[in-house]
């Protein structure tokens, strides 16, 4: 066991790939040398996507420009959208082709294409570079979005999306990269939980935190202050947000009997308003309360200066957790 941070895991998990199969490649903006679009100050130390660059032959390594269609000439791409806001003129192409591709084909064709989208806030940036699209993407059938919450997820969940012959938005937290963890390196994803499964990730038995990406370590963070006022909330990483485990999350909820969902995006028409809708069909007679959402709110994303006000915090979760108990 190795402790890595995110972006290390992420590095090392894209090293196996680049080693395991030669039809991998890596584009997108900055990946090379420069180690990523994160300004330098803010840059993890290990700089992202430099190690693969430095190891692997610089032809599979892409920066900027253009190649014609690699996921249908048997290549797996993973291509880096440099920040998650700058994802949104890409969205017809992901939605209207990359998705569509293998229903088109009548299954003849697939495209192993893994995007990767740094997302969230919390470094400060500037407008367009704190987005959460991932409700975009989580409504396109044809679509694994799946998000990663911490180094030993990051390392092997990389690594089960290139192998995936369906294209997969991968999402990474971009105020965690720095977050260690952690990491079996030497396992690979031998005996690693699928990347379709969600994680419980503490056990609980009085109030279920559904939470994913960034919020994760928020959530634990939460669970224990309710600790503290005598209540065992359990803490779930969805990890996958297309398609939903919606059998581990049932069992949590149906054993504490309580349910809030929390995530960076704004709350309405938010993915919490799924997860709430389809907790409530499956766990109706097992509720003690409502189902409560915690989430942005329904406005652009913030100055810096104010997102601390705007993401969710510890704060807000308790809050919602101590309102399940008034019913």
């Amino acid at each position: 066991m190795t402790k890595l941070t995110l972006s290390r895991g992420l590095n090392e998990g894209l090293r196996k790939t680049l080693e395991n199969d030669p039809k991998v490649l890596i584009m997108g903006e900055d990946v090379g040398k420069l180690g990523g679009g994160l300004p330098r100050h803010r840059r993890p130390a290990e700089g992202l996507r430099r190690g693969p660059g430095d190891r692997h032959p610089a032809g599979r390594i892409r920066h900027r420009r253009h190649r014609d269609r690699p996921g249908l000439r048997g290549y797996r791409p993973v291509c880096e959208i440099q920040f998650d806001g700058f994802v949104f003129p890409a969205v017809d192409q992901i939605v209207s082709q990359l998705a569509k591709m293998r229903y088109r084909s009548l299954g003849k064709v697939s495209l192993p294409v893994v995007i990767r989208i740094p997302c969230g806030g919390g470094i400060g940036a500037v407008e367009h570079h704190s987005e959460s699209p991932e409700v975009l993407f989580a409504h396109t059938a044809g679509l694994r979005v799946v998000a990663c919450s911490d180094a030993a997820d990051a390392f092997t969940m990389i690594q089960q999306s290139v192998d995936s012959d369906d294209p997969v938005i991968f999402f990474e937290p971009k105020r965690r990269y720095w977050d260690k963890a952690e990491v079996d390196t030497a396992a690979g994803v031998a005996g690693a939980l699928p990347f379709d499964r969600a994680r419980v990730v503490l056990e609980g038995t009085d109030a279920t935190l559904l939470c994913y990406g960034p919020l994760v370590r928020t959530g634990l963070e939460a669970a224990a202050a309710a600790r503290q006022d005598g209540r065992s909330v359990e803490v779930v990483d969805l990890r996958s947000l297309s398609p939903l485990d919606m059998d581990t999350i049932t069992a949590s909820v149906r054993k504490t009997g309580r349910c809030v969902v929390a995530h960076e995006a704004p709350v309405f028409a938010g993915l919490g308003a799924e997860i709430v809708a389809r907790v409530t069909e499956r766990c109706f007679y097992h509720l003690e309360a409502p189902v409560l959402r915690v989430g942005g709110f329904a406005t652009p994303y913030p100055p810096s200066r104010l997102e601390e006000h705007y993401l969710p915090d510890l704060d807000r979760i308790m809050d919602a957790v101590d309102r399940t108990f008034g019913y």
